[in-house]
Protein backbone atom coordinates (compact mmCIF):
# COMPACT_ATOMS: atom_id res chain seq x y z
CA UNK A 1 0.00 0.00 0.00
CA UNK A 2 0.98 3.35 -0.94
CA UNK A 3 1.22 6.19 1.27
CA UNK A 4 0.10 9.69 0.26
CA UNK A 5 2.78 11.82 -1.86
CA UNK A 6 2.41 15.59 -1.42
CA UNK A 7 1.95 17.27 -5.01
CA UNK A 8 4.74 19.66 -3.79
CA UNK A 9 7.43 17.82 -2.91
CA UNK A 10 6.98 15.47 -5.86
CA UNK A 11 7.38 17.98 -8.07
CA UNK A 12 10.66 19.60 -6.97
CA UNK A 13 11.82 16.26 -6.66
CA UNK A 14 11.06 15.64 -10.49
CA UNK A 15 12.28 19.08 -11.40
CA UNK A 16 15.66 17.71 -10.24
CA UNK A 17 16.06 16.20 -13.41
CA UNK A 18 16.86 18.93 -16.49
CA UNK A 19 15.01 16.92 -19.13
CA UNK A 20 11.77 16.65 -16.97
CA UNK A 21 12.51 20.29 -16.07
CA UNK A 22 12.61 22.26 -19.35
CA UNK A 23 9.56 20.00 -20.23
CA UNK A 24 7.74 21.23 -17.74
CA UNK A 25 8.66 24.90 -18.65
CA UNK A 26 7.87 24.65 -22.18
CA UNK A 27 4.62 23.52 -20.82
CA UNK A 28 4.11 25.99 -18.52
CA UNK A 29 4.86 28.56 -20.92
CA UNK A 30 2.59 27.49 -23.48
CA UNK A 31 -0.25 27.48 -20.35
CA UNK A 32 0.89 30.84 -19.33
CA UNK A 33 0.29 32.07 -23.51
CA UNK A 34 -3.32 30.21 -23.24
CA UNK A 35 -4.33 32.05 -20.11
CA UNK A 36 -3.28 35.31 -21.51
CA UNK A 37 -5.18 34.74 -24.77
CA UNK A 38 -8.00 33.49 -22.83
CA UNK A 39 -8.22 36.45 -20.31
CA UNK A 40 -7.52 39.18 -23.46
CA UNK A 41 -10.61 37.68 -25.23
CA UNK A 42 -12.65 38.01 -22.40
CA UNK A 43 -11.57 41.25 -21.25
CA UNK A 44 -13.20 42.40 -24.96
CA UNK A 45 -16.19 40.42 -24.24
CA UNK A 46 -15.89 38.63 -27.44
CA UNK A 47 -16.49 34.71 -28.16
CA UNK A 48 -13.71 32.75 -29.76
CA UNK A 49 -15.78 32.62 -32.84
CA UNK A 50 -15.92 36.38 -32.48
CA UNK A 51 -12.00 36.58 -31.89
CA UNK A 52 -11.87 34.40 -34.89
CA UNK A 53 -13.96 37.03 -37.46
CA UNK A 54 -11.99 39.90 -36.00
CA UNK A 55 -8.49 38.84 -36.52
CA UNK A 56 -8.75 36.32 -38.94
CA UNK A 57 -7.72 33.08 -37.49
CA UNK A 58 -10.26 30.23 -37.41
CA UNK A 59 -11.82 28.99 -34.79
CA UNK A 60 -10.35 25.83 -34.31
CA UNK A 61 -6.92 27.93 -33.57
CA UNK A 62 -8.35 30.40 -31.14
CA UNK A 63 -9.32 27.04 -29.03
CA UNK A 64 -6.46 25.49 -29.32
CA UNK A 65 -4.40 27.99 -28.11
CA UNK A 66 -6.82 28.64 -25.26
CA UNK A 67 -5.91 24.66 -24.34
CA UNK A 68 -2.16 24.99 -24.27
CA UNK A 69 -1.66 24.09 -27.92
CA UNK A 70 1.88 25.41 -29.57
CA UNK A 71 0.84 28.45 -32.05
CA UNK A 72 3.25 30.94 -33.87
CA UNK A 73 3.90 34.25 -33.32
CA UNK A 74 2.42 35.44 -36.44
CA UNK A 75 -0.73 33.96 -35.18
CA UNK A 76 -0.38 35.63 -31.36
CA UNK A 77 0.32 39.03 -33.51
CA UNK A 78 -2.59 38.46 -35.74
CA UNK A 79 -4.87 37.96 -32.27
CA UNK A 80 -2.81 41.14 -30.35
CA UNK A 81 -3.24 43.29 -33.70
CA UNK A 82 -7.39 42.48 -33.65
CA UNK A 83 -7.93 43.42 -29.89
CA UNK A 84 -6.12 46.61 -29.88
CA UNK A 85 -3.16 45.29 -28.35
CA UNK A 86 0.52 44.84 -28.54
CA UNK A 87 2.13 41.67 -28.39
CA UNK A 88 5.26 41.35 -26.37
CA UNK A 89 7.93 38.57 -26.49
CA UNK A 90 10.66 38.56 -23.49
CA UNK A 91 13.25 36.31 -22.37
CA UNK A 92 13.73 36.18 -19.00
Amino acid sequence: MTGNVNFKDYLNQQLQDPQFKQEFENETTKLESAIAVTHVRKEAGLTQRELANVSKVPQSTIARIETGANTSVDTLTKIANALGKKLTVSFS
